[in-house]
C-alpha cells in the first residue's frame, strides 16, 4: 500500500489553515508535518483537520514562535519530543505507525525545524547562528537519530540548510549566505552520513538538475520570475525504506497563493 507524507513549514498554522486545507483536500497525504506552526498546543485548530478526516495529531507547540506538528490520518502506536541545545523550544516531534495503521513492520517518523541561524555566518557575533551549529551537531549524535539498517524510519522538515551546489539558485552567490554556508552544509550531511540517512529528494531527482522548496518574501511578485530558490525543506529515509520512495513532487504552486508561506509543500509516496 502507498504511504504518501509531506513536509510544509506553514509560517503560522492559523493564520494559513485555509491553505491547508485546500492542499489536504487536492493532494490527500495520509501525514503532513508542519513546522512553524507558531502556536500553542491549546489553540492548534484541531476541529478543521478533524472535519477532513485527519484525526491523530500530534503537537509540539508554543505562542509565537516555531512549533511542529504531525497530523494524520492513521492512528500513531506512539509519540514523543526531544529537546536540542538544551532548549525547549519546540522544534522536534516523532510518531510510531504501526498496527494500527495496518503497518506490519512499524515506521519512525521525525519532524524537525532547524534553528535558521540569523543572518551574520559567525558563530562568534551570532548566537542564533551558534545555535544552529550546536543543533546540527546534536543531530548527528542523537541515538535515536540512528536507527539501524533493518528499521524503517524517515526524517522530514525544514532543516533551513540547502547542503549542495544545486539546491541554490547560485552557488558562487550564496555560499557566504546563512543556510548554504561550508560549515552548515558540512555539519547537515555529517548529521545525515551519521545516521544513514538517505537523502530521497535527490535520490529522485539526482544532480545538476536544481531543486528548490523555499523563495524568499523579498522577492514579492516576481519571485517565480527571479527563481531565486533554495531547498531547505528534506525528506530522508533509513536504508530499509529508501527503494520503498516512488515519488516526491514539489508543490511549487502553493508559494503563489494568496498569503502564502514562503516554503512549499513536498510530499513522499512510500509503497510497502
Amino acid at each position: 500500500m502507498p504511504l504518501k507524507v509531506t513536509t510544509w513549514n506553514i509560517n503560522s498554522v492559523r493564520l494559513r489553515v485555509n491553505l491547508v486545507t485546500r492542499f489536504l483536500k487536492r493532494t490527500q497525504p495520509d501525514v503532513l508535518c508542519l513546522q512553524e506552526t507558531k502556536c500553542p498546543d491549546d489553540a492548534f485548530p484541531l476541529k478543521q483537520f478533524k472535519r477532513l478526516g485527519y484525526e491523530h495529531v500530534a503537537i509540539n507547540g508554543q505562542k509565537g514562535y516555531h512549533g511542529v506538528a504531525i497530523i494524520s490520518r492513521v492512528p500513531f502506536e506512539h509519540t514523543d519530543t526531544q529537546s536540542f541545545c538544551g532548549k525547549d523550544d519546540c522544534r522536534h516531534v516523532s510518531v510510531v505507525l504501526g498496527e494500527h495503521a495496518n503497518l506490519k513492520d512499524p515506521i519512525t517518523l521525525h519532524n524537525f525545524y532547524v534553528p535558521a541561524g540569523g543572518d551574520e555566518p559567525d558563530p562568534e557575533i551570532n548566537p542564533k547562528f551558534r545555535h544552529k551549529l550546536a543543533f546540527l551537531d546534536e543531530m548527528r549524535v542523537h541515538e535515536r537519530l540512528r536507527p539501524e539498517q533493518s528499521q524503517r524510519s524517515i526524517l522530514v522538515g525544514d532543516l533551513n540548510v540547502a547542503p549542495l551546489e544545486h539546491d541554490v539558485w547560485s552557488h558562487k552567490q550564496m555560499i557566504k549566505v546563512v543556510s548554504h554556508t561550508p560549515v552548515e552544509c558540512e555539519k547537515l550531511i555529517a548529521a545525515q552520513q551519521s545516521g544513514g540517512w538517505i537523502d530521497c529528494m535527490r535520490v529522485l531527482t539526482p544532480e545538476p538538475e536544481k531543486l528548490y522548496t523555499w523563495w524568499s518574501y523579498r522577492a514579492m511578485d516576481n519571485w517565480r520570475t527571479a527563481d531565486r530558490g533554495r531547498r531547505l525543506d528534506h525528506i530522508w529515509t533509513s536504508d530499509a525504506l529508501a527503494a520503498r520512495v516512488s515519488s516526491i513532487e514539489i508543490a511549487k504552486q502553493y508559494r503563489g497563493a494568496r498569503r502564502p508561506s514562503d516554503h512549499v509543500p513536498v510530499t513522499a509516496t512510500i509503497e510497502l
